[in-house]
């Protein structure tokens, strides 16, 4: 990696500490600020619908306020499903509510979680990974946790997320006012390294709409998805800065008099793979086929000499 890739990538790093707070300050207010998160939990519980599979154990990574969670549990509910999360106060929010609690709750981060090899027969994460500061990390131990055959579902916003609100911002001043985000390919390419089978990525994209850019902030805010990277601003945003991107946003007005905010929405999924064994079945030979001695069917199939 040049050092000009370095330095051009260093201001998006993400400050975890910032993350959790962010998240803890926003668990009262996000459920009626997250009305697009809520939409696209329903929209990955649709696509469940289609995947036959009947898990034991799951977790729900970024569980935020669990509501997410109380709708895995009512689609499968002789699971035992566990709300992970990296914000104790959205964990304690959940508790307190009166919908349909998970098996447990777990503060930890993504990207190194306490849950034994080869444990979980499915995770689910709902536009939960562009927080994490290693995408193949988070991968990887996903991989860990996840048993053979176990499904990986997840969703998370793309690069032309809140595209405007950033064209708003460049050029008027040195800092990143929004963060970054994966791109599809790049997703997938992680998920092929690390060894997860079958990677299916498709996109779909969002316009919210609102009178006042303000209001898209003021939603940002409560919803937790503030500026966390390195490269932020450190102190208060001048008044005059802001006022000339509120300025600048109305370029971007519609005919209906509204102001648009795109979200890309990335949904993703793969397989924890099932090891061939060989061994069991016969012996491999040269040209890819597999030999079985005959005493070795009789013995799988019951049948006495």
């Amino acid at each position: 990696m040049s050092n000009n890739h370095k330095k051009e990538i260093q201001p998006y790093a993400l400050d975890k500490q910032k993350v959790q707070a962010a998240f803890d300050h926003a668990a009262r207010s996000y459920d009626e600020a997250a009305v697009l998160q809520h939409e696209i939990g329903q929209r990955v519980m649709d696509r469940l619908e289609f995947i036959k599979i009947e898990p034991e154990i799951i977790i729900d990574i970024g569980s935020g306020t669990g509501r997410f969670s109380s709708t895995v549990t009512e689609r499968y509910p002789d699971s035992c499903i566990y709300s992970l999360d990296l914000a104790p106060a959205m964990l304690n929010y959940a508790r307190k509510q009166s919908i349909t609690q998970p098996a447990g709750f777990v503060c930890a981060d993504a990207e190194q979680l306490p849950f034994s090899d080869q444990s979980v027969d499915m995770i689910v994460s709902n536009v939960t990974i562009q927080w994490c500061m290693n995408l193949e990390q988070a991968f990887k131990e996903f991989h860990r946790v996840i048993k053979p055959g176990g499904l990986l579902m997840f969703t998370t916003f793309g690069p032309d997320t809140l595209k405007e609100l950033r064209s708003s911002w460049n050029g008027v001043d040195e800092y990143n006012h929004v963060n970054a985000f994966f791109d599809m390919h790049d997703i997938g390419d992680a998920l092929k390294r690390i060894g997860l089978s079958d990677p299916v990525m498709d996109v779909e994209n969002f316009t919210l709409t609102y009178q006042e850019a303000t209001t898209l902030m003021r939603d940002l805010k409560a919803v937790g998805a503030h500026n966390v990277t390195a490269g932020r601003p450190h102190g208060l945003t001048g008044k005059k800065r802001l006022q000339k991107v509120i300025k600048r946003y109305e370029q971007f007005r519609m005919d209906d008099g509204l102001l648009p905010a795109t979200y890309e929405v990335i949904y993703g999924h793969a397989w924890a793979p099932i090891p061939r064994d060989v061994d069991d079945m016969g012996d491999m030979l040269e040209d890819g086929s597999v030999s079985i001695p005959l005493s070795r069917m009789r013995r799988r199939l019951g049948i006495k000499k």
